[in-house]
């Protein structure tokens, strides 16, 4: 049996939210441009489950959950030049950004304000709560997640 992952993956609500995956049912994370994020999305399996987190919004925190569908997808912005995601060093044969689709799971009932994730989880077992840490993808310890998906569903959680 294969083990199921937990990743937190970020981006800002005005270019694309937790709504616009609902509608869509699923899509490429594009735009992934650190090759640290890269490197996680690279470790990514299918099934793997990720928290969607929305950032530069008031307020930043999870607001939902997307399961990993495809991977090694050479992530096509990097080869549109009128892509602000272009990169002139990337060839289709030699790609250097790879990402992942996701699919929409579902909007927490409770979306998770940066500032409750701070209360709840040190930056040892959350990375999104570490100072300095501006990574747009993350991995989440299971435990961590477990308790996630727990809090983001819970109606009575406080």
């Amino acid at each position: 049996m294969n083990t199921i992952n937990y990743w937190l993956m970020k981006s800002e609500p005005a270019v694309y939210s937790i709504t616009d995956l609902q509608q869509q049912g699923e899509t490429i994370w594009d735009g992934v441009r650190n090759y640290q994020a890269r490197n996680f999305l690279r470790e990514m399996q299918i099934g793997d489950l990720a928290f969607f987190y929305h950032s530069n919004a008031e307020p930043p925190g999870i607001f939902g959950l997307m399961r990993i569908v495809e991977t090694s997808i050479s992530d096509p912005t990097q080869f549109d030049i009128n892509s602000k995601y272009y990169d002139a060093k990337s060839t289709p044969e030699s790609p250097r950004w790879q990402t992942v689709k996701v699919e929409f799971v579902e909007v927490f009932t409770n979306p998770l304000a940066l500032l409750t994730l701070k209360a709840k989880f040190s930056g040892d077992e959350l990375l999104v709560v570490k100072k300095g840490n501006r990574l747009s993808v993350t991995p989440v310890i299971e435990s961590v997640g477990r308790r996630i998906l727990e809090m983001g569903r819970d109606i009575h959680r406080l």
